[in-house]
């Protein structure tokens, strides 16, 4: 068990959340990372255990109630306290109505609309007894507006929006902070780097949003007074049309 808060990120990448797990490190948290598989999360552990805080990995899929239970009790029970939960699994689908076959957007509503539910669930019963905490969901364009090619992913990302703000209604008063960001933009990773190179040549110097400094507004967030609290931030490149 250790002292330090403790920093959830559920859908820990080599994007943005390699950038939370860093940037929370940084603070001083405790990191927990929730994948699917716990192979491709040992660099991150690695380099974050460097900067000598406790980091650990827990193998999980974000859309099955029962793992994301106990992904929560396991961390409460061997780690320590959890005071920040980070719902950021992506999901992105794109395909026009037509050729979004059910299992696609059935999909698409499990890893963005469902699972962020469970997260945003299992962190409140957590954070509940103690009433203090902080739940923050990575949202997207999607989440506000339908655009040719998305129907699945909006309606999903939409629904994970509306649920966080219930989640925060609810929730707030009783001393937990919820807060919902909408990331506006492309994230620079190596996979958008090497699936979409001409997109980053297109962007050019800061026209790609970095990891870390979007992570930096996550801890910014969790950092606000009671008195302040934010529960919609967007966040775009200075060049992003909108």
């Amino acid at each position: 068990m250790t002292n330090s808060p403790v920093c959830l990120i559920v859908g820990a990448g080599s994007g943005l959340g390699a950038g939370l797990a860093r940037t929370f490190a940084k603070a001083g948290f405790a990191i927990c990372l929730v994948r699917r598989h716990l192979e491709p999360a040992q660099p991150l552990l690695d380099e974050v255990r460097a900067m000598g805080v406790v980091a650990q990995a827990f193998a999980a899929d974000a859309r099955d109630a029962s793992a994301m239970s106990r992904v929560f009790d396991e961390v409460e029970a061997t780690v320590g306290e959890v005071t920040v939960a980070i719902f950021n699994v992506g999901g992105n689908v794109r395909a026009g109505v037509l050729e979004t076959t059910p299992q696609t957007y059935l999909d698409a509503w499990q890893t963005s609309a469902f699972a962020g539910f469970m997260t945003g669930q299992n962190a409140a019963r957590v954070m509940q007894p103690r009433r203090r905490g902080t739940i923050l969901f990575t949202g997207a364009t999607a989440s506000l507006r339908g655009g040719l090619g998305f129907s699945a992913f909006a309606a999903a990302k939409s629904a994970l929006r509306t649920f966080a703000q219930s989640l925060a209604r609810e929730f707030g008063p009783q001393g937990i902070h919820v807060a919902h960001v909408i990331v506006d933009g492309g994230i620079d990773s190596p996979r958008i780097r090497q699936q979409q190179p001409e997109r980053v040549e297109a962007a050019g110097p800061e026209g790609l949003l970095a990891p870390d400094h979007l992570a930096h507004n996550y801890l910014l967030l969790h950092q606000q007074p009671r008195d302040a609290w934010t529960f919609e931030m967007d966040l775009r490149p200075w060049a992003e049309r909108w």
